[in-house]
């Protein structure tokens, strides 16, 4: 796939922004403005063109307050490729991509590969597994091929298994065939988690050594969901008791985990709060390596207020990092233009495209 760059944006009723566009788009583009001026709501458009989601808070409050609806479109080069997302305060959505309407989310992901790394990314290391599932399987859809196939089969098979085991007794001659399903499907569908979180720790080692480079000790390690020792038949035939009794399939790779430790304890329990950050960035740079090194596309980065949290000097090793990207695109919040200006190299400051918001207007600088 060739990578693609976001080339221009044009927002419709996100939050406080009635109306925008953005043209010109470079690799690396920075939004500075006052809190609230609607630099973030930018971002969660972007998000929303890759994801059909927003990256913080419920859908329904991204959409200007008294409207029903909110769009966003882009122009994705080379190849002048249209790509855009209406979403209704009624919950339905619309994506089309080269002026043809598709319903699977999928395709959006797979034609605009979107990382964001904002004040909810700490729940990475804090937050429930789902979060990490998430991360972990965005990262596998992108370079798995058969990953998505096995993840619809294995989501479809638990959903049937779950309805039987509701029923009870009535559900005997039936439970076996989905229990075998589920156990084919799981099985296929770790494997390819287990050889993704192994290239990802590879991937976010090289990375922590240059953003923490006295951080030491930190691994990433993978829970498949159910015992390790057993085959997931075995262990679902183990468990099967415990699932009648309950309704529901307490084990498989619905269960899976990946944890960030540092000498062998959670590194949320260790780590300062920049610490943590950088973990953040460690995490989401990995993966995008990874999807440049597979040559499957590029990914597009959406750092929000960059400063926080950070010192300039290690916000500078970020800044250098993504300064080097060569498959990837960049979109940076700020309060103050210097506050990027000031971290990021020197060298490569000709990559920087400014646009300054104010009350939900972007004016390019």
């Amino acid at each position: 796939m060739t990578p693609s760059l976001l080339r221009r944006v044009q927002i419709t009723h996100i939050r406080n922004i009635r109306e925008a566009r953005l043209d010109g788009l470079g690799p690396v583009n920075v939004l500075y403005g006052a809190n609230g001026s609607g630099k973030t709501s930018v971002l969660e458009a972007i998000h929303l063109l890759g994801m059909a989601r927003s990256f913080r808070g419920n859908p329904r409050t991204l959409i200007t307050h008294g409207e029903e609806s909110c769009t966003v479109h882009g122009r994705l080069e080379p190849g002048n490729t249209g790509i855009g997302v209406r979403r209704e305060r009624r919950g339905e959505f619309q994506i089309k991509l080269a002026g043809q309407s598709v319903r699977s989310i999928a395709e959006l992901v797979e034609a605009l590969p979107v990382q964001a790394i904002t004040a909810d990314s700490f729940e990475l290391l804090s937050g429930p597994p789902g979060e990490r599932r998430r991360f972990m399987d965005w990262g596998v859809f992108h370079v798995e091929h058969d990953f998505y196939i096995q993840w619809k089969r294995y989501q479809r098979g638990i959903k049937q298994r779950n309805t039987l085991l509701r029923r009870g007794k009535m559900a005997d001659s039936q439970l076996p065939v989905w229990s075998r399903e589920i156990a084919e499907s799981g099985e296929a569908l770790t494997a390819h988690r287990e050889r993704y979180v192994s290239r990802l720790a590879e991937e976010f080692s090289k990375c922590m050594q240059r953003l923490a480079p006295g951080l030491e000790g930190l691994e990433l390690r993978f829970r498949s969901g159910w015992d390790s020792q057993l085959s997931l038949q075995e262990a679902l035939e183990k468990s099967l008791k415990l699932d009648l009794e309950q309704g529901f399939t307490h084990i498989g790779p619905q269960r899976a985990d990946i944890r960030v430790l540092i000498g062998g304890r959670p590194a949320i329990e260790v780590l300062s709060r920049g610490q943590q950050k950088l973990v953040v960035y460690g995490l989401k740079l990995s993966q995008g390596r990874i999807m440049g090194n597979s040559g499957r596309q590029h990914c597009l980065y959406l750092v929000d207020d960059l400063p926080a949290e950070l010192d300039e000097q290690h916000a500078g090793r970020v800044c250098e990092f993504l300064s080097e990207l060569d498959n990837g695109q960049v979109f940076i919040s700020s309060i103050e233009r210097d506050q990027v200006l000031r971290v990021w190299p020197v060298s490569s400051q000709e990559q920087l495209e400014m646009f300054h918001v104010e009350h939900g207007v972007i004016t390019s600088t």
